[in-house]
């Protein structure tokens, strides 16, 4: 239990802090009266047109998540290479042959995605 007196103390430092910057802000803070042109959005001059955020396409979602799946594959293969630089050389195939499979699956994505069409921004 002893070990644990620091972090108790940080824990209550900071939530201290915090709740001191908020009761001093409440305290000390101008508070502005609002009408319609303050509460409204400005910017360069123009009333903004439509809703806060527009829609976007179901396709731009899936391009993002198959970028997201094909990105970390990269990621992964970066420190295979590094650490077993060593192994592979001494051993060869059989790590090797675990990469190539791991690429050979998410290959076989790849294909299945451009048959499918997930990739074809006319449609």
């Amino acid at each position: 239990m002893r070990d644990y007196i620091p972090i108790l103390l940080q824990v209550i430092v900071a939530i201290g802090f915090a709740a001191s910057a908020l009761i001093t802000s409440v305290i000390l803070g101008k508070s502005a009266k609002s009408n319609p042109t303050k509460d409204s959005a400005y910017e360069c001059g123009m009333p903004s047109d439509g809703a806060a955020q527009p829609r976007f396409s179901v396709k731009f979602y899936l391009v993002a998540m198959l970028f997201i799946l094909f990105d970390i594959e990269v990621v992964f293969m970066y420190p295979w290479a590094v650490i077993y630089r060593d192994f592979i050389a001494a051993h060869g195939s059989g790590i090797f042959g675990s990469m190539l499979m791991f690429v050979g699956v998410l290959t076989v994505g790849y294909v299945y995605a451009i048959k499918k069409g997930a990739l074809d921004w006319k449609r």
